[in-house]
């Protein structure tokens, strides 16, 4: 279809709007204009320095309550909210003019397999790494039983309240619910999966009707892309204001004490993060997507640093649509398929944290899990963390239902409830940068994507 192609074509799409890179000041302009990125940084620098000097000089002070309830936080959930509200549309529009844009039903079929089968492949080799941390450390060994119990006593009602959703969130209705009696209904409950599908076999049947009726749908479909991209774009400009806010609620508030009665556990998860991160995804990458590993980083920094300040997949989507469109060049027709594919199903940091978890207190409580039990670990976390929402702690009551299945009590998940929301910021980044590495693999092997532009080696001649 010619509405197709045009569709297809990278300059059409979302990014013309969003420069998230930097890009040096036109010339005659004001040279003291400052990188938005750079910005970012700048915010969550002086957030975290800002909520630690706080909580550290006064801590549970009346002031620094206030200031996080009525100003910080405030902010910080304005950025957050404005992100959260484009997801539906922008899901929508992306899958459904990505699979629109391929055109073959066939060729859908075969981007989407090699998507998922990248995706559990890679959330595997994550899990599998935590799980070799734990067992070499044993982080859970040498927690004193009075630290046990006090971290539980102060948690229990909390985890509690997981244990009750986690309990309705897991099982065959996971794979059922997939399917949405009302997409409505669906959109209003941030349903994220259920969006996709919808949006799978909506831009499927797209293909399959004549070009002169999908071509009007096609165009107002892009239109409202185009509209949800300008909400980022100012949303985006919010962004050092939000992450201060966001970053400053959370360090003013996190009980920094915990760290020395949880420091191995913290460190265990941290660094088979940084191992999965810097390491794994650094050879995927490179191997799989033909990308070097330096310039991959350095142009995905706006998708870090919104990940690790939100803590959510889900409102970092727009952001990483529009850097793997604008700093990767990948067509938007891969972007816009497997970026929100990812967001929701593609959780390397997450299964990491699951299996670290699992494991760590099955240790606390003296529960031995043998080979057999660990591979079944392994293989819940990758699930679990599939059926995780993009949220928040939205890991936590999946985490309890992998807890209880191989007889390690779910209520332990009390004792690191504590230092979770540190370690969620990390998590999410990685399973951000897992799921650009999956749109860097899939558009080097399904379309004319050439990571050489990208490396330097290849310039594309300007637009006429």
């Amino acid at each position: 279809m010619g509405a197709l192609h045009r569709l297809a074509d990278p300059r059409s799409r979302v990014v013309r709007l969003l420069r998230l890179s930097s890009q040096p000041a036109a010339p005659g302009g004001p040279v003291s204009a400052v990188k938005l990125h750079t910005k970012i940084v700048l915010g969550l620098v002086l957030g975290a320095a800002g909520g630690v000097a706080a909580n550290t000089l006064a801590p549970g002070a009346a002031w620094v309550r206030w200031t996080g309830d009525n100003v910080a936080g405030p902010v910080g959930q304005v950025f957050l909210r404005m992100l959260l509200m484009t997801v539906i549309p922008l899901v929508f529009t992306s899958i459904t003019l990505g699979v629109a844009g391929i055109g073959d039903i066939r060729k859908v079929g075969r981007v989407g397999i090699r998507t998922i089968v990248y995706f559990l492949l890679s959330t595997a080799l994550s899990a599998a790494i935590g799980l070799a941390l734990v067992n070499v450390f044993q982080p859970g060994a040498g927690l004193a039983p009075d630290v046990r119990e006090q971290l539980m006593t102060t948690y229990r009602a909390q985890a509690q309240g997981l244990q009750a959703a986690g309990s309705t969130r897991f099982g065959i209705e996971t794979f059922v619910n997939m399917v949405p009696r009302n997409p409505i209904q669906a959109a209003a409950g941030m349903d994220l999966l259920g969006i996709i599908f919808f949006s799978l076999v909506f831009g499927a049947a797209l293909t399959l009707i004549p070009e002169e009726k999908a071509r009007p749908l096609l165009r107002v479909l892009d239109a409202v892309g185009e509209a949800v991209v300008k909400i980022i774009d100012l949303a985006m400009k919010l962004a050092p204001y939000g992450v201060f806010g966001l970053i400053f609620f959370t360090t003013s508030r996190f009980g920094w004490g915990l760290l020395r009665q949880l420091g191995l556990y913290v460190v265990i998860v941290l660094a088979g993060l940084v191992i999965h991160g810097s390491v794994s995804l650094s050879i995927l990458v490179r191997v799989f997507g033909g990308l070097k590993a330096r310039v991959f980083w350095s142009r995905i920094r706006a998708s870090i640093i919104t990940a690790f300040s939100t803590s959510s997949s889900n409102a970092t989507l727009p952001t990483n649509i529009a850097v793997a469109e604008e700093e990767l060049k990948i067509p938007p027709t891969i972007a816009g398929f497997v970026l929100p594919l990812g967001s929701t199903m593609c959780m390397n940091g997450t299964a990491l944290y699951e299996g670290v978890t699992v494991l760590f207190l099955a240790q606390v409580f003296g529960v031995s899990l043998d080979l057999g039990s660990q591979i079944v670990v392994l293989v819940l976390s990758v699930i679990t963390a599939v059926g995780a929402a993009g949220v928040p702690g939205g890991s936590l009551p999946l985490l309890m239902v992998v807890l209880a299945t191989v007889g390690v009590p779910a209520e332990g998940i009390a004792i690191i409830l504590g230092v979770d929301r540190i370690l969620d910021m990390c998590r999410t980044t990685v399973n951000v940068c897992g799921d650009l590495t999956a749109a860097v693999y899939v558009a080097r092997t399904e379309s004319g994507w050439d990571p050489r532009v990208v490396n330097g080696a290849v310039r594309l001649a300007p637009a006429v």
